[in-house]
């Protein structure tokens, strides 16, 4: 019996020499892609079973690594069924190329709902201490508001405009009363009324600085 299983043993191992023996080196090329659509598959993992040695497919889809007749040459990438392709033993040229398809692989999931917070009152309660941020509308609103654009104007100085302005009135009014002594406004009865108002109003209390 002994006898038997060494001479089976030596004949599988006289075989694999020779065949091993019968092997060339060929540079092995293709492209993998679609059945449907012809469109090439980005980075697929193509290596030879036994040795594990090859290469990946570019983002077109071709690739290209030396390789020996008789490999099986193992293509797997996510989302796709893995293939496996035999390259024949004969060969007339030292190299090979093939077009591999590689079908679609679809794999359902069961629903999974995900909730951010463990009960109803936790989601009420987050949601009345929500705070929001003021948009852009909301702050162009309350810089044009009235009362904000009055306090802004009176803490600005004159423009260009307002001093070429003012400067003008003031040598108008020099031009006015030229030769001629100015009246006094404290004989003034509608002076002494504009200024009573404007005393009532309070235009000449100090404001406090912010």
């Amino acid at each position: 019996m002994r006898k038997v299983f060494f001479l089976f043993n030596f004949i599988f191992a006289f075989i694999a020499i020779v065949s091993a023996q019968n092997k060339e080196v060929i540079q092995f090329s293709g492209v993998v892609v679609t059945p449907d659509s012809l469109i090439g598959i980005p980075y697929v993992n193509i290596y030879e079973n036994s040795t594990k040695k090859g290469t990946v497919s570019n983002h077109e889809g071709f690739f290209s690594f030396a390789a020996e007749t008789g490999d099986t040459i193992n293509f797997s990438s996510i989302g796709f069924k893995k293939s496996t392709f035999i390259i024949p033993s004969t060969l007339e040229s030292n190299k090979y190329s093939v077009v591999k398809f590689m079908v679609t692989d679809t794999a359902y999931i069961d629903s999974v709902v995900i909730y951010p917070w463990p009960t109803k009152d936790a989601l009420r309660m987050a949601f009345l201490e929500l705070e929001f941020e003021e948009s852009d509308i909301d702050r162009a609103m309350r810089n044009l508001e009235r009362e904000y654009l009055k306090e802004i104007g009176e803490t600005m100085a004159y423009d260009a405009d307002e001093n070429v302005d003012y400067y003008m009135r003031q040598e108008a009014q020099k031009f006015y009363w030229a030769g001629q002594a100015p009246p006094q406004n404290i004989f003034n009865l509608f002076a002494w009324a504009k200024f009573i108002e404007a005393w009532k109003r309070g235009d000449f209390k100090l404001k406090k600085k912010k």
